[in-house]
């Protein structure tokens, strides 16, 4: 099972993600693309690795946009899945 981690930490891990504007403890970052194909190829990738470590996001699409939350509903907040997946999508953010 994921510990709970700070808020602090976990952005302090990443490359400019945000807290969210809401009570949660969860961070978010919004991607742009050329298109909708190039979005929604991102959006592929993330979704297989999300797949791979049993931690999905959520996430929001528009045309050439992607805004993506991380939060781990387990521990009710931040943990080292959130850490990873969010590495992960910023090294695949193109």
């Amino acid at each position: 099972m994921a510990c709970k981690l700070d808020l602090k930490n976990v952005l302090s891990a990443l490359n400019t993600w945000n807290a969210t504007n809401d009570q949660r403890d969860a961070i978010y970052k919004e991607f742009k693309f050329s298109d909708f194909k190039s979005a929604f190829s991102f959006m592929t990738k993330v979704a297989l690795k999300a797949e791979e470590i049993s931690h999905h996001p959520e996430w929001f699409n528009v045309y050439n946009k992607v805004v993506v939350t991380l939060t781990t509903h387990d521990v009710n907040g931040l943990s080292e899945k959130d850490i990873l997946l969010g590495k992960y999508i910023d090294n695949h953010y193109e």
